[in-house]
């Protein structure tokens, strides 16, 4: 049964300064359904370097108020705009579904999560936020406390278009920052979705902006305008050297989280059943569009093929269709350039001698479909030297690793650049304890799939995985404040 939506074709505008406006180009982008490629969602922004400037600049001066709010004042816009987004649930789903593709069970659950982020760091507002230090001298206190960056410019990706905006905006605004907010363009409307809760929660002007448009011109001017003081990125690796390199020439705070090629370990004492779905879960919802998503499966050979058996049998049961209807167990691409970047790593893959054990096609015409669509993909025989496994795909591919003991497992799951998720199956406390002491991730999670984030914990990734920041959680206040030292004589 298909779930029956309107699709819009509003054009959504910018925020800036607490106003709906028009870019000054004049001219507009459309975002179209990864499902149904020939069905508009809506329009956006294209916007330029002077509308940037613009919401920049607002977010400057009304940040000079909002840094005086007591934290409960900002804390209680926040559940304002929480209770308002947990009104429009299934608004801002649909809207997140037809924009990027991923199922709606997914996108509200993902929404839900964005009104848990909201209400998280609203309770932040009531934290301490500095020590009491003992002095040298008996006449003076000395304490430490925080303070806010300025203004953070925010970039955010296609994947999660409402919890990556919100663990990025929440804790900037809670800390008594201003934000400026550049969202993707293939999700630029369910963003505006969110930034209406906000608007709609009476969030004084200018405290938080929405400037859409080409990454390509507004990430260089975020990094370089003299207006922005910080700036949190997620995104490729590419993209993010480059801003870190802008930052640092400018003396200013830059946060990144980038790619992953994430490993489980399948250990010879698992449980293949919990393993087995946590590795398609973990690897395959979403089509695998997840910074976190597992992509390498190192399994111990005596329990491979018993393991791999398993696995093939509940693939062949994944449905692929439109994210709306009720029976879609797995969406489309987000984009056509998605789809032909997954389909050249399955063509690399075949060419390297990888055996492709199932999948591997584009989906075309299959029930009506006209999408970005491709079958949930198996390979085997997986080297450590093969692109399949040195190389992020961002779509639904496994690639099954053999290997003997667990030693091997452990360095064939830190032969890679990335180090941001990992997780291992297994009961015994030794290889427990191996795996949190010599795993190469920010992230590592023990009989369960790579894919989880708890918003209340730090998450971030080692090696090329990020700039060995942490987002989310209490540890949030690291990278949105800087501690200031106060001694009264």
């Amino acid at each position: 049964m298909t779930t029956t939506t309107e699709v819009t074709t509003k054009t959504y505008l910018n925020y800036i300064n607490g106003e709906w406006v028009a870019s000054e180009t004049g001219k507009t982008g459309v975002s179209k359904n990864p499902a149904r490629k020939d069905e508009v969602v809506g329009s956006y922004q294209l916007s330029s370097s002077t509308d940037f400037d613009k919401a920049a600049s607002s977010a400057r001066q009304a940040q000079k108020a909002w840094r005086k709010l007591t934290g409960n004042v900002r804390g209680d816009y926040l559940l304002k705009a929480a209770s308002i987004m947990e009104e429009r649930i299934d608004d801002i789903a649909t809207a997140m579904t037809q924009e990027m593709g991923k199922t709606f069970p997914e996108a509200k659950g993902e929404t839900a999560r964005g009104v848990a982020i909201l209400r998280y760091y609203a309770g932040e507002g009531m934290r301490p936020v500095g020590d009491v230090i003992p002095s040298t001298d008996s006449d003076a206190l000395m304490f430490t406390t925080r303070v806010p960056l300025g203004v953070v410019g925010v970039i955010t990706p296609w994947n999660f278009p409402v919890a990556i905006p919100l663990w990025k905006m929440a804790p900037a605004l809670i800390y008594g920052n201003a934000v400026v907010i550049k969202p993707a363009s293939e999700t630029a409307i369910t963003c505006a979705k969110v930034i209406e809760c906000l608007h709609d929660a009476g969030i004084p002007a200018g405290v938080v902006n929405m400037v859409t448009g080409s990454g390509s011109l507004l990430g260089p001017e975020m990094a370089s305008n003299k207006n922005i003081d910080a700036i949190t990125f997620t995104g490729s690796n590419t993209v993010g050297k480059s801003l870190a390199q802008t930052a640092v020439a400018r003396g200013i705070k830059y946060q990144l989280e980038m790619g992953g090629k994430n490993p489980v370990i399948v250990a010879n004492d698992a449980d293949l059943d919990l393993a087995v779905e946590a590795t398609i879960s973990g690897g395959l919802k979403s089509s695998g569009q997840k910074c976190t998503a597992t992509s390498r499966v190192i399994v111990q050979k005596d329990v491979y093929d018993e393991f791999k058996e398993k696995l093939l049998k509940k693939v062949a049961e994944i449905t692929v269709g439109d994210g709306m209807d009720a029976g879609t167990w797995m969406g489309p691409s987000s984009s056509q350039g998605q789809l032909d970047t997954v389909l050249t790593y399955i063509e690399k893959g075949k060419a390297e001698g990888a055996n492709l054990l199932f999948g591997g096609n584009e989906v075309v015409g299959k029930d009506g479909l006209n999408g970005y669509y491709v079958e949930p993909t198996v390979f085997e025989g997986v080297t450590s030297k093969m692109v399949l496994a040195q190389e992020e795909i961002f779509g639904p591919v496994l690639a099954l690793m053999k290997v003997d003991t667990m030693e091997e497992a452990l360095e064939v799951a830190n032969d890679s650049e990335y180090g941001l998720s990992a997780s291992i199956f297994t009961t015994k406390i030794s290889n427990m304890l191996s795996f949190i002491n010599e795993m190469d991730a920010g992230l590592v999670r023990i009989n369960a799939e790579s894919a989880g984030v708890e918003l209340q914990a730090p998450f971030g990734g080692m090696k090329q995985s990020s700039s060995h920041s942490r987002e989310q959680g209490q540890a949030a206040k690291e990278f949105y404040t800087s501690i200031k030292t106060v001694f009264i004589k």
